[in-house]
C-alpha cells in the first residue's frame, strides 16, 4: 500500500512526543495536579468534532465535541464509558428555528438572519430571556453528562445583528456564559471571538477556533497556549485535503504553535477527518 508523506511526518511527530505519556495520562495528570472541580482539557488532548450525521465512535481522540440537542444522554454516557471526555456544542449567539426550545425565545430576542446559514438569526444577548434559555441549555448539558460546552457565535458585536451590541456587552455576556458553566461544574471553550481573547482567556478553559491558519489569525490564540489551555482548531480548505504538502505544512505550523488541528468538511458530518495528531479517518 502506498504510504503518504504526511503519514511519515505524523509518525515522526508522534515519536518525538517529549512527554512520553499517553494523551489519557496527560489528561488525568492535568486533572489531579490542578485538583479541579470540573474537567479541564490539557494542552496534549486530541479531539474530534461531529455535529451532523451518524456519530462515528471509532476516532482515537480523547475529546469528542458533539451537538447538545442531537446527541442522546445514552450516547454521551457510552462515549464517557469508553474513556472519552464529551464537549457539547450549542448556539449561544443565534436563534435556530429547528431547536426543541425555539418557542421559548420572544420575537424581540430575534434579529437579522445569519448570512449563509438558513434558519439561523442573531440573538439579542442583552435579553434576560435569552440568558435564561442559555442557563437552561447549560443545565441540559449537565443533565446529559457533558463534561464541557462549546457555545457558538459569541462574537455578535462584530456582526450586523440588528441589535446595538457593544464590545463590552459581548464581553459581559461571554463572561456570564463561562461563570454559569463553571457553577454547574462544566468546562467551557471560547469559540473564535479572537479580538476578545486577551480579556477572556482567564475565564475560559480552552479555545475552539475555525480557520485561523486560512486567515492568518493564529497568533491571536497564543494567550491560551501561554496559559496552559489548549487550542482546538478546525480548517476547512480543500487544499489541505487534496495537497499533501499543504497538509504537512499546516501540521508543522500547528505543532510549532501547540495547537490541536483537524481538517474537516464544513458540515462537520463525520465523512472524513484529517488530524495533525492521529491521522486520517
Amino acid at each position: 500500500m502506498k504510504r503518504h508523506g504526511w503519514e511519515d511526518y505524523l509518525e515522526h511527530h508522534q515519536h518525538k512526543h517529549k512527554y512520553g505519556k499517553s494523551h489519557k495520562e496527560d489528561i488525568e495528570a492535568n486533572e489531579v495536579e490542578n485538583n479541579e472541580e470540573y474537567f479541564k482539557p490539557s494542552l496534549y488532548s486530541d479531539w474530534y468534532i461531529q455535529l451532523n450525521g451518524d456519530l462515528r465512535r471509532e476516532i482515537p481522540a480523547d475529546i469528542y465535541d458533539v451537538d447538545l440537542f442531537d446527541t442522546s444522554e445514552e450516547t454521551i454516557q457510552e462515549l464517557k464509558q469508553s474513556g472519552k471526555k464529551v464537549i457539547c456544542y450549542f448556539n449561544a449567539g443565534a436563534y435556530e428555528d429547528w431547536r426543541e426550545d425555539a418557542d421559548k425565545f420572544n420575537p424581540e430576542d430575534i434579529g437579522n438572519p445569519m448570512d449563509g446559514w438558513e434558519g439561523e438569526y442573531w440573538l439579542n444577548i442583552n435579553s434576560e430571556n435569552v440568558r435564561r434559555i442559555m442557563i437552561e441549555r447549560l443545565q441540559l448539558a449537565k443533565e446529559k453528562g457533558c463534561d464541557g460546552v462549546d457555545p457558538d457565535n459569541v462574537n455578535g458585536y462584530t456582526q450586523d445583528t440588528g441589535f446595538n451590541i457593544s464590545y463590552e456587552d459581548q464581553l459581559e455576556y461571554n463572561k456570564f456564559l463561562a461563570e454559569e458553566a463553571h457553577k454547574l461544574g462544566l468546562s467551557i471553550g471560547l469559540k473564535n471571538d479572537l479580538e476578545q481573547i486577551k480579556d477572556l482567556v482567564s475565564y475560559f478553559d480552552f479555545a475552539v477556533n475555525e480557520e485561523c491558519h486560512q486567515y492568518g489569525e493564529c497568533d491571536l490564540l497564543t494567550p491560551f497556549i501561554q496559559s496552559g489551555k489548549p487550542v482546538l482548531n478546525i480548517e476547512y480548505e480543500e487544499k489541505y485535503v487534496n495537497d499533501e504538502t499543504e497538509f504537512i505544512e499546516l501540521c508543522e505550523d500547528a505543532h510549532r504553535r501547540g495547537f490541536k488541528t483537524l481538517v474537516m468538511p464544513l458540515d462537520l458530518d463525520g465523512s472524513f477527518v484529517k488530524s495533525c495528531d492521529y491521522g486520517e479517518w
